[in-house]
């Protein structure tokens, strides 16, 4: 059972500036609407919007230590130094690494990689990392999506003769590492345009920037963006500005020259007739490249010293020939299919523990602590329990003596304040507004608990924590026409910043066709009508929803709020209602 939502309708935009984008772009005024919702209010900023172009990014050498990094680069080609590439263990870490191992390696034949065990090493540069670097004669290391915090691993690698670039989209703290190069949009004394680039899009920043410095043209490095696509869509940035024309060319990509690991995970995922969108990244191609990290028990069997179950998944998007991208790729699949088990099993144990708490039902936030539960699946499990609970929620598990654990957030909480006002009690934290990681000693459990919920009681609204659907617009079934989704089409990629549209319509009912499918039952399918007959019906699902299946059957009438996808089936294509919640009233 899901907490009821509750249905919000926006403001329509101008309707001086919905009026004129209407007429100048001879589109619908429902879909000129949305348009001005977003900020898009002129002809120029409409065009822009639906017409991206790759002259549109920014020039690299605008993020501060740009040259520098690029010259250490150079120095590095031409002395024939050893190069290791670092990156986290999950789809940003994973991507980056892959995208700056395929760039360099036109010049550099001996690189490395590494990518950090999650469970003996934990996120983020560790000295185990900055060892295999040194026992292999790597005289620097490029880090991707971590590194803006290691202020003393820097230092210790500089011990060993090993220099640092650290490519990051994180906030730094109160240092900046003392690294030859800093990349961060984010660092206050760096004045780049675009602040909300992936840790894989700041890798891209400088990939481009070397192309840009050997005078190479901007077609050498294109085919790298598909792994672009898949980081932002995986990391939940936001799909304006930038990365909106990164995310645009690597769907483009993605779809019609993929590089071989990406080929041969869509190939698994069955995506390879269907036109990729973020969706599909963010519900089958990124889970499948994450799995390899979240893992706790594979060994690469070509190189026995590394542990990371992440180099799999690196191996397999460096890959070079069809062959070795479906060995890999099987690999993964495995991984991936024991994660979904492990994760599903932690979530019914969770679920039965609160249950049976009446006093945790009562608060206003979920700490939760089992030692036994896996470390790599506890951000999953967190993001399932508010699923069902809706408030600021915390997995914690043992791993290697500590308790560890991820933290997840409701709209509108700041969940890393949450934490951060812990921070005494922690050994060590980082995340977002809405995502977070922390570690503590065993001892510490309880009086984190008590503080955190604290905190939360304190500080959070009691609106924040009733789950809510901001609706776009109302429609009538029959303003869904074929060149009506020809434009909402055109909206794509959608994304944080520029969500996927939620329509709503009113007094509709199913046309004596609703039935439970999914392998459990867990689904509705319907064919949904409105008005008088002739009837048009419309195909619809609902994921997870099947409490008003009775209701439905009988032939009453219900309110859907929804997004209009489109269904691939045997070559057609047709609209289809993703319903996201359902009422038998009004709104």
């Amino acid at each position: 059972m899901h907490a009821e939502k509750k249905w919000v309708v926006r403001p329509a935009g101008d309707a001086e500036r919905v009026a004129e984008l209407s007429a100048t772009l001879d589109i619908d005024p429902k879909l000129a609407n949305l348009l001005v919702q977003r900020g898009i209010d002129t002809t120029e900023k409409a065009r822009q919007f639906f017409d991206p172009k790759l002259d549109e990014l920014h020039d690299p050498y605008l993020m501060k230590d740009m040259l520098f990094a690029v010259q250490r680069i150079e120095r590095a080609i031409s002395e024939g130094e050893r190069v290791m590439v670092y990156g986290d263990y999950d789809v940003d870490g994973i991507t980056a690494v892959a995208l700056v191992y395929n760039f360099l390696s036109r010049w550099m034949d001996d690189l490395l990689f590494y990518i950090p065990d999650r469970y003996a090493e934990g996120y983020g540069i560790s000295e185990k990392g900055i060892d295999y670097a040194a026992d292999n004669g790597a005289k620097l290391i490029i880090a991707l999506d971590c590194g803006i915090k290691a202020c003393s691993k820097v230092a210790y690698a500089k011990r060993k003769g090993v220099d640092f670039i650290i490519c990051d989209h994180h906030l730094p703290g109160d240092s900046i590492p003392d690294a030859v190069a800093v990349l961060d949009p984010k660092r206050e004394d760096c004045t780049y345009p675009f602040k909300d680039l992936s840790g894989c899009g700041v890798g891209f920043k400088l990939v481009q920037a070397v192309c840009q410095y050997r005078e190479l043209p901007f077609e050498t490095i294109e085919p790298l963006l598909d792994l672009v696509a898949v980081s932002i869509a995986s990391d939940i940035v936001p799909i304006i500005g930038e990365n909106r024309v990164l995310a645009h060319y690597g769907l483009i990509r993605l779809n019609r020259q993929p590089n071989k690991g990406m080929a041969a995970i869509i190939k698994l995922c069955g995506l390879e007739r269907h036109t990729i969108a973020i969706d599909d990244i963010v519900f089958k191609i990124g889970p499948r490249i994450n799995a390899a990290g979240r893992m706790e028990i594979p060994i690469d069997e070509d190189d026995p010293r590394a542990q990371s179950g992440g180099r799999t998944a690196v191996r397999l998007l460096t890959a070079l020939t069809e062959q070795r991208a479906m060995y890999f790729v099987q690999k993964i699949d495995t991984f991936n299919k024991d994660r979904k088990s492990i994760d599903r099993n932690i979530t019914i144990e969770a679920h039965r523990f609160i249950e049976e708490s009446p006093e945790m039902l009562r608060k206003k936030c979920t700490v939760i602590y089992n030692p036994n539960w896996m470390k790599g699946v506890v951000g999953i499990v967190a993001s399932r329990l508010i699923e069902t609970y809706y408030r600021p929620t915390v997995v914690l598990t043992m791993s290697h003596g500590l308790v560890t654990g991820s933290a997840r957030s409701v709209p509108g909480f700041d969940l890393y304040q949450a934490v951060e006002s812990c921070a005494d009690l922690l050994e060590n934290f980082g995340g977002h507004t809405y995502a977070a990681g922390l570690t503590m000693k065993p001892e510490r459990v309880d009086e984190f608990r008590r503080r955190f919920e604290a905190y939360v009681e304190a500080h959070i609204e009691p609106d924040m924590l009733v789950p809510q659907i901001d609706i776009d617009e109302a429609l009538l079934f029959a303003d869904i026409t074929p060149a009506f989704r020809r434009t909402l089409n055109a909206f794509q990629p959608f994304g944080p910043g520029n969500p996927a549209p939620v329509f709503v319509t009113q007094n509709v009912s199913d046309n004596g066709t609703a039935r439970l499918v999914g392998a459990k039952g867990e689904h509705l399918k319907m064919e949904l009508v409105q008005g008088e007959p002739p009837f048009t019906p419309m195909s619809a699902i609902a994921f997870g929803q099947t409490d008003g299946f009775d209701h439905i059957k009988r032939g009453g009438t219900i309110d859907v709020c929804y997004n209009v996808v489109e269904n691939h089936y045997q070559g057609n294509t047709t609209a289809q209602l993703r319903i996201k919640d359902i009422k038998t009233g009004g709104c």
